[in-house]
């Protein structure tokens, strides 16, 4: 008996975390959100991780439904002013936009519960975060580079690989 409640407190705390980490991400996305390059990956200006995903195609999400439930779109303003990176861009028809890296689209990990967090690195073989070339910042992105996709994935019952 002990040793169920103690599973069942863990399994509450592990959603309880991926909810807050959820209604975190929901709030910052909202923001003035550029896409920056931290600590050697591409990241939001809070140094949340971002992921692209190796079954999307140029400026075109192909993660909907349950995928997006685990792969939030990263969205949010361009900050009035600021000098954007030539390969951080906005897309989408309405509001708010997604940004994308060199067209690749980005996203959140739900189950990253922190900033610096990179939980979803490799996910099904699918998902990556964005490494820019060493030499590259936000500003000079022509040494950027995107992951290559792999020979092999797994995939999820949506077939997105998480």
């Amino acid at each position: 008996m002990q040793r169920t409640a103690t599973l069942s407190v863990a399994a509450a705390s592990v959603i309880a975390r991926t909810l807050l980490a959820l209604a975190t991400m929901g709030s910052l996305s909202m923001a003035h959100a550029q896409p920056v390059v931290h600590d050697g990956i591409v990241t939001d200006p809070q140094g949340r991780t971002l992921y692209v995903f190796d079954k999307d195609a140029a400026f075109e999400s192909h993660c909907e439904g349950g995928c997006l439930k685990a792969w939030p779109a990263y969205t949010g303003d361009a900050e009035p002013g600021a000098k954007l990176s030539p390969v951080a861009k906005r897309f989408g028809k309405g509001e708010p936009q997604q940004w994308a890296w060199k067209g690749k689209p980005l996203y959140y990990f739900a189950g990253d519960a922190q900033p610096g967090d990179r939980n979803g690195d490799g996910s099904g073989g699918v998902w990556h975060v964005v490494r820019p070339a060493p030499a590259a910042t936000a500003a000079s992105a022509d040494t950027t580079t995107a992951p290559a996709a792999p020979a092999a994935t797994s995939t999820s019952a949506y077939g997105y690989g998480y």
